[in-house]
């Protein structure tokens, strides 16, 4: 069974770093695709980046050339290296796994999710 623990968010100012980790106790997370989606309060969840089990990398309009997604196979972890942070950013952040194909940006293509880490960027 996949289980999904994110941690590492906080709160940083605009044009900082942060790393989230996503963790899973229960399966091999390169069995899998993973993916980061965040929601903002008042918003929907947004795609923001996602890693296939081949490690074909894919990213969000948004995010893109600030964010990067990798894999750590003998941790059994995925990363999300987020620079140059905005205000906009602030969100909370789910992790997501699945196994079927679909659209990646859709939330209705992943099957499981964590529990979320809240990041915040202030001015």
């Amino acid at each position: 069974q996949v289980q999904l623990v994110e941690s590492g968010g906080g709160s940083v100012q605009a044009g900082g770093s942060l790393r989230l980790s996503c963790a899973d106790s229960g399966r091999t997370i390169s069995s899998y695709a993973t993916g980061w989606f965040r929601q903002a309060p008042g918003k929907e969840r947004e795609f923001g980046a996602a890693i296939s089990r081949s490690g074909s990398t894919f990213y969000g309009d948004s995010v893109k050339g600030r964010f990067t997604i990798s894999r750590d196979n003998a941790k059994n972890t995925v990363y999300l290296q987020m620079n140059s942070l905005k205000p906009e950013d602030t969100a909370v952040y789910y992790c997501a796994a699945r196994w079927r194909q679909g659209v990646v940006g859709s939330m209705a293509s992943w099957d499981y999710w964590g529990q979320g880490t809240q990041v915040t960027v202030s001015p």
